[in-house]
């Protein structure tokens, strides 16, 4: 190998130092960040606990208020997370944070783990019947083919 090879991938070699894990508040998102965690403590890797927020199309909600609903469910949310681990600081010590991103969950995840500087990405298995056929975002992570996924079921 020469030199210039040498040094082109450096990121990953030694486990990761930032793991991004995408929350939405379903059961698999959840048990996603629970693995995430547990992946976090053993690396001793940063945790950064990300929410999407969808964003709708202007005019489609007529003044329904959507951005006070997903902010609810971004502030409870958090509150789960902040119960969960005061639960288990004693077990698991984590460094974790908290982030919210706007856009649909795809595209939102891919802004997530370029601004974060992500090393992997944890998600959920899609609850979703449809998303079989069409593809999930955690297929479409994957295919991206930028930090190692890894699905939870």
């Amino acid at each position: 190998m020469s030199e210039d090879q040498s040094h082109q991938f450096e990121r990953g070699t030694d486990g990761p130092k930032v793991i991004v894990v995408g929350v939405d508040g379903s059961d698999s998102s959840l048990r996603a960040a629970a693995y995430a965690g547990g992946l976090a403590r053993r690396q001793r890797a940063l945790l950064a606990v990300v929410y999407i927020q969808p964003v709708m199309a202007a005019g489609a909600a007529l003044g329904a208020p959507v951005a006070e609903t997903t902010d609810e469910i971004a502030e409870g949310l958090i509150t789960e997370i902040r119960d969960a681990a005061e639960r288990v600081k004693d077990i698991f010590d984590v460094r974790w944070e908290f982030h919210t991103f706007r856009g649909d969950p795809y595209s939102g995840l891919v802004t997530a783990a370029d601004d974060l500087k992500a090393d992997a990405v944890v998600v959920g298995a899609s609850e979703q019947a449809g998303h079989r056929i069409v593809g999930s975002v955690a297929v479409r992570l994957v295919k991206a083919g930028r930090w190692p996924v890894t699905v939870v079921p």
